[in-house]
């Protein structure tokens, strides 16, 4: 692991444990056991350790989207693909979605067009597809939105959850919750 990556990873583990503004590059540093100063050698500072952590799950999403667009399933099929996609990002990029979902707001610039951008194409794709399902008779005749604040509300808090877990706890996650989720809006 390049020393670029170990100080990605670990202030995402503090910006996840104390948030992103009560963290300083003292702190990191600190963690890191080296010198502030040093950090700048691999990293321009806090704002480019946010944006490379957002972004990257981020287009995580965005690559897991475009893979479920492409395939021929029905939409029910392809919701379900959706929930194992946020479990798996969760699995992989739990400190870095943890991030995401509590300090987006505070990326600048370039990073936070592109986030926003990143974010509500995949929010429409969400619901073209339970859209889709609703016109295929595969999901009950409700609002859209509504569903999507179901499903995201539930998904995007995952990350919480799955470090308390066992591996066979998150197995049964991963077969239960697109059932549990999905059969409120099944026709």
């Amino acid at each position: 692991m390049t020393r670029k990556n170990q100080i990605l990873k670990a202030a995402a583990q503090l910006f996840k444990e104390r948030g992103y503004s009560a963290v300083t590059m003292r702190d990191l540093a600190a963690a890191m056991d080296m010198k502030a100063a040093s950090l700048y050698n691999h990293i321009s500072g806090k704002q480019e350790i946010l944006a490379t952590l957002i972004l990257e799950v981020a287009h995580e999403f965005t690559a897991g989207m475009d893979a479920v667009e492409m395939d021929d399933k029905s939409a029910f099929a392809k919701a379900e693909q959706l929930i194992l996609l946020h479990i798996k990002i969760a699995l992989e990029y739990t400190n870095a979605l943890a991030v995401l979902n509590t300090d987006w707001m505070h990326l600048e610039g370039a990073a936070y067009q592109e986030y926003i951008l990143l974010r509500k194409t995949y929010e429409l794709d969400f619901k073209k597809i339970l859209q889709s399902g609703i016109s295929a008779g595969e999901f009950k005749n409700i609002s859209v939105e509504t569903m999507l604040f179901n499903l995201l509300s539930t998904l995007r808090s995952i990350y919480l959850w799955i470090p308390k877990k066992s591996t066979t706890e998150v197995a049964d996650l991963k077969k239960e919750l697109p059932q549990i989720l999905l059969k409120g809006i099944s026709s």
